[in-house]
């Protein structure tokens, strides 16, 4: 049977939808309250919407019961302080599972490369409903920051380098592409991260607001992408020694939880 995918994420794995006007709204991710969960680089999050409701970032099949990034349950301490982003993350109408706000420490392309991964938003998802993606809405005005997309962790054939001002909008499967921000800094990055099931309402939502599947890179010197491609493939060697001295093998997928 297959899951139900959107047609406009097929060819390249993301889209980019219209800017948002980020300056009509107030900053409500400062009020937030925050976790100390790490994934892709110096992170902490802040969730609107978990498992059952409580401040947490857990996966949601590392619940009782255990389940499929959906249904997720909207935290009232936190949209109360932060309206605007739980209008935004609603809008599409699509079932929402994990929604929080992502806090990035500055970082560097060579970390960036080293920190690409694939998400498991699908674990125990049922065969025949939507597949769930991720949307992105930058928060913050990252005028040097961009998002790398790989099909290929280590290969960067047909790296695609997403710009990151404020009001950025992005919609990618994460389980599809290894992605990860390149944020220079120097203030931390702020960007909302939404779990969508794919389907109609979502599919309309892209169409609205015009996404496209195919934008021009950030440009990025020749040298800095070689160093960046030479520092991780040194990085990913150093990983496998350690684990093997260990007896251990590293997985396949570095996902983000």
């Amino acid at each position: 049977m297959g899951y139900i995918k959107s047609a406009a994420l097929e060819e390249t794995g993301y889209v980019v939808l219209d800017r948002y006007n980020q300056e009509l709204d107030p900053k409500e991710w400062l009020d937030i309250e925050y976790n100390d969960w790490k994934s892709s680089g110096d992170t902490r999050f802040a969730p609107l919407a978990s498992a059952f409701g409580a401040i947490e970032c857990n996966g949601f099949w590392n619940h009782k019961p255990p389940r499929t990034d959906k249904d997720g349950v909207w935290i009232d301490s936190q949209i109360e302080k932060a309206p605007n982003l739980t209008r935004r993350a609603q809008e599409p109408g699509a079932n929402v599972g994990r929604c929080r706000v992502i806090e990035l420490q500055p970082n560097e392309y060579a970390d960036t490369l080293y920190n690409l991964h694939q998400d498991d938003n699908n674990r125990l998802n049922p065969d025949g409903t939507g597949w769930v993606v991720r949307g992105f809405f930058n928060l913050t005005d990252d005028a040097t920051s961009f998002f790398v997309l790989r099909e290929n962790r280590t290969d960067p054939q047909g790296e695609t380098r997403i710009a990151l001002p404020a009001g950025a909008q992005l919609i990618v499967d994460t389980q599809r592409l290894w992605h990860a921000a390149t944020h220079p800094g120097p203030d931390p990055r702020y960007c909302l991260i939404t779990s969508w099931e794919s389907g109609p309402e979502l599919d309309a939502y892209i169409e609205k607001y015009n996404g496209v599947n195919h934008v021009e890179s950030v440009e990025v010197p020749q040298d800095v992408l070689d160093a960046g491609q030479a520092e991780q493939s040194r990085r990913l060697a150093a990983r496998a020694a350690a684990l093997a001295a260990r007896g251990q093998a590293e997985n396949a997928v570095m996902s983000e939880a």
